[in-house]
């Protein structure tokens, strides 16, 4: 127990150290947020989170005091290596099939097929597949990515360690406290950003571990547990895809129509909408570790599969696309400013007839000022000549002669 406080602390201590330290070097490589923002974020969150829960993790399991058991190992390099991909994906733009094919490959080495059987197995390398596509969808807005990943690493670890599964559960925790040192500069206004290095990762390694710890559950149980765990990812991944088919949006087109967008719109303050997104997912998470612990039942999941949709339904509601983003927070990538409202087509016109109404009274004023005065016996308007210059008595100088 100490050394998995021990580990967490270092855990905590090293995320945030590294996540500023690598911020210039972020900035050097061009491994920057490429959000429509005012200024540039390097995603330095994402290889720091992984560095050190892969570097504590590592060095417990080695040196005997946090050994993360038989299994554990294969996990953690599984999830080393989709968070490579995701690194490749923020420096050189991979597309999502890439992603999909490189975390598909990743999740197939970690599912217990012995337990769950090959169809069950097909089924759960879909689904942290999902989870971990879902976790990249999250990172939309300043710390709602890290928030949901610590919240929902406790309730995987949790399930695990109800399970009696000591190594995955320590592992969690490390991630866990990863992500608290990485939200020291992800809080609103972000300083480094997580990427989908970071994001793939915090969503792949609880989904796999909550896999293999909802096993040997029953089937209902199982999938609420799970389910539950990561309902708020789910949501986001839900709203997103039923707003742009309705709009006739490409899916993977991206766009502000996510959930932290949406709360901005009905005038949620950025951090607003981040304390509303984490306590969202502890009610889930907590009804997921209750449904898999057997303090109550599978139907618990239901609602919140319900509250749920009733969020989707109302949140599809709020209007995004066609709008100007609001530039009063962080969260849609924007600093605070003023913005001029648009006007009207004819608000141009009234704007110039205004002004002539103005300028006229001036103008007449300055006509009377410059009149030219009236000559008596001259008709106004009439071309007067100017009178002739005098002739001067005095001959000019070559026809003068002296006086006799």
């Amino acid at each position: 127990m100490l050394y998995g406080i021990a580990a967490a602390t270092a855990a905590l201590a090293l995320a945030a150290l590294l996540a500023a330290l690598l911020r210039v070097p972020a900035l050097r490589v061009g491994l920057v947020e490429r959000r429509q923002r005012l200024r540039r974020v390097p995603l330095s969150g994402g290889p720091a989170v992984v560095a050190a829960t892969c570097g504590v993790a590592a060095l417990g399991d080695r040196t005997g005091l946090a050994p993360l058991g038989p299994g554990t190992g294969v996990l953690l390099v599984a999830a080393g290596a989709v968070a490579l991909l995701g690194l490749a994906a923020d420096l050189w733009r991979l597309k999502t099939r890439f992603l999909v094919l490189g975390t598909t490959v990743s999740a197939a080495f970690v599912i217990p097929y012995d337990v769950i059987g090959v169809p069950g197995g097909v089924v759960s390398v879909g689904w942290v597949v999902l989870v971990a596509l879902a976790f990249r969808s999250l990172d939309h807005a300043d710390g709602v990515a890290g928030t949901v990943g610590v919240v929902t690493a406790f309730g995987a670890g949790a399930c695990a360690a109800a399970e009696v599964m000591d190594g995955p559960a320590v592992l969690l925790s490390v991630l866990a406290a990863a992500l608290t040192g990485f939200l020291m500069h992800n809080w609103p206004h972000a300083r480094v950003g997580l990427g989908t290095s970071g994001a793939l990762f915090a969503g792949f390694l609880p989904a796999a571990v909550a896999v293999r710890a909802c096993a040997e559950r029953g089937p209902l149980t199982g999938a609420g547990a799970l389910f539950a765990l990561t309902a708020v990812a789910t949501l986001d991944v839900v709203l997103v895809a039923l707003s742009r088919r309705r709009a006739g949006r490409p899916l993977l087109r991206p766009a502000p129509d996510h959930l932290a967008h949406r709360l901005r719109r009905i005038g949620v303050t950025d951090r607003g909408a981040l304390v509303l997104i984490g306590a969202a997912a502890f009610g889930g998470v907590l009804v997921g570790v209750l449904v898999h612990a057997g303090w109550t039942g599978a139907p618990a999941a239901l609602w919140v599969a319900a509250v749920a949709a009733a969020a989707v339904a109302g949140l599809l509601r709020v209007r995004v696309y066609g709008v100007r983003p609001r530039r009063t927070g962080e969260t849609l990538g924007r600093r605070p400013g003023v913005r001029r409202a648009r006007s009207a087509p004819g608000d141009a016109d009234a704007r110039r007839l205004a002004l002539v109404r103005r300028l006229t009274p001036v103008q007449r004023l300055l006509n009377r000022r410059r009149k030219v005065p009236q000559v008596p016996g001259v008709t106004p308007g009439a071309h007067v000549q100017a009178p002739r210059k005098p002739e001067s008595s005095q001959v000019r100088a070559g026809m003068r002669v002296r006086n006799g």
